[in-house]
């Protein structure tokens, strides 16, 4: 089968690799139809993930259909369309009795991580019945990509660690996809403002088109200043990170309001600093998260209900073919205007 391999940092290629196989009783084999790259990808081929070995098949998000299971598999049989979230979870261990799947002792964040992942035809899906989730009928592939990670990332990791409610201000610093998935889904609690702070001007024009009150252009170095001028020199109730840089984590530091929430999203490759001299005493609260994909199945209803788009992220479409240059799309996107693309890995 043809497959997006890391070969190291700034190295990958689309290489034959062979068709993985049933390993243990709770996996399922799942032809992939439809697959996506993460910034997360874009992290790990920079080296920022050291878990992520060279030779690993890239890849932790996409909709596929059934082609086999092992003895152990019980929800689901060959031929059933399928959602693959990207954090596995036996269902069963001490971290995923209290919901924090992410920490799962035999799965977690392990797609595209430390076994192979989705950008390949084929992939191999531990604890299936508590992996993936049944496509209902009629359901758009393209939207529910967008739920295998970046929309329960956006909410659970942004969200509701962010503390979002009603009539609150919120800052989400970066518009790439996962900041305006942050973005849609903080709406569900009608806050009184959403600032987006980005470097791009199509990023944040994006933004404004869906629900951002106010939107800044940091280039210039003044969003601290603007972001207080916003809000009356408080600055706000929740400061979402959705980058992952030193710079960006130390903006949430300066906007935060006293008794407020800076909430971590991004994946950090470098240390960053913890300015305390200057928030000891404002009762501030800081939170970190990798999603655990506890709210997917909510998040399905919203989709198929129709009260939440994710087709609006996407803006490019590829064939597992053309996945090099995919990449060089998605990785240029202050360029080409990309936010999520669309990797076509095989006919549905």
């Amino acid at each position: 089968m043809k497959a997006l391999v890391y070969q190291g940092p700034g190295n990958k290629a689309l290489e034959e690799r062979p068709k993985p196989v049933i390993v243990d009783a709770g996996d399922a084999l799942v032809r992939i139809t439809k697959t996506t790259i993460c910034g997360t990808d874009l992290h790990i081929l920079k080296g920022d993930v050291p878990s992520c070995a060279p030779g690993r098949i890239l890849g932790h998000e996409g909709v596929g259909v059934i082609e086999a299971v092992g003895p152990g598999v019980t929800a689901f049989k060959p031929g059933d369309p399928v959602l693959i979230s990207c954090i596995t979870s036996c269902g069963r261990c001490d971290y995923c009795r209290r919901g924090m799947y992410s920490h799962c002792v035999t799965g977690g964040w392990i797609l595209g991580n430390v076994i192979d992942g989705t950008q390949a035809e084929f992939v191999r899906i531990p604890h299936a019945d508590t992996s993936l989730y049944p496509i209902p009928a009629g359901a758009d592939e393209e939207a529910l990509v967008m739920l295998s990670d970046i929309l329960p990332t956006g909410f659970e990791c942004g969200v509701l660690n962010g503390k979002v409610s009603p009539g609150c201000s919120v800052a989400i610093v970066g518009a790439g996809p996962i900041g305006l998935a942050t973005l849609l889904t903080a709406q569900f609690y009608s806050p009184a403002e959403i600032i987006m702070i980005d470097l791009d001007d199509n990023r944040l024009e994006v933004a404004r088109r869906f629900g951002a009150t106010c939107t800044i252009n940091s280039t210039d170095g003044g969003a601290v200043e603007a972001v207080k001028a916003f809000t009356d020199g408080r600055g706000v109730d929740a400061a979402i990170e959705a980058v992952g840089i030193p710079a960006t984590f130390e903006l949430c530091e300066r906007i935060v309001a006293p008794g407020g929430v800076i909430a971590n999203i991004g994946v950090h490759g470098a240390k960053v600093d913890l300015h305390l001299e200057t928030l000891w005493s404002q009762n501030i609260s800081i939170t970190t998260r990798l999603v655990d994909t506890a709210t997917t199945a909510m998040l399905l209803k919203t989709v198929v209900s129709k009260k939440l788009d994710p087709t609006k992220l996407i803006t490019h479409r590829f064939g597992l073919d053309d996945v090099l240059e995919a990449y060089d799309v998605f990785g240029r996107a202050a360029e080409t205007g990309a936010l999520k693309v669309i990797i076509e890995a095989s006919a549905p």
